[in-house]
């Protein structure tokens, strides 16, 4: 079993800060591409930013300059420093993964149970 636990969240002021972490744990083998997304009320989940194994990271242009997405691979952890928040990055953030399990062939796509994020104007 594998699961995914975020951290972090909460309420700010914008123009504040917040960090998200989502450690990975269970019977993981090796963990591919980390990621986070989010869902605001009424929106679709939308990419927010990703990182592969070996660092390459791709973000979203809307929070582009102000989220930085980093990963620590000896905790499995995935990190999302968000800076300049807006209130329009208010939304629930959720953290994925694609695991390998350890006796497992396959990688399979794995998501956290998520995290409120709510910037205030």
């Amino acid at each position: 079993q594998v699961q995914l636990v975020e951290s972090g969240g909460g309420l700010v002021q914008a123009g504040g800060s917040l960090r998200l972490s989502c450690a990975a744990s269970g019977s993981i083998f090796s963990i591919n591409t980390m990621g986070w997304y989010r869902q605001a009320p009424g929106k679709q989940r939308e990419l927010v930013a990703t990182i592969t194994s070996g660092g390459s990271t791709n973000y979203a242009d809307s929070v582009k300059g102000r989220f930085t997405i980093s990963r620590d691979n000896a905790k499995n952890t995935v990190y999302l420093q968000m800076n300049s928040l807006k209130p329009e990055d208010t939304a629930v953030y959720y953290c994925n993964a694609d695991i390998r399990r350890t006796g497992y062939f396959n990688s399979y796509n794995y998501w956290g149970q998520g995290t409120q994020v709510t910037v205030s104007s």
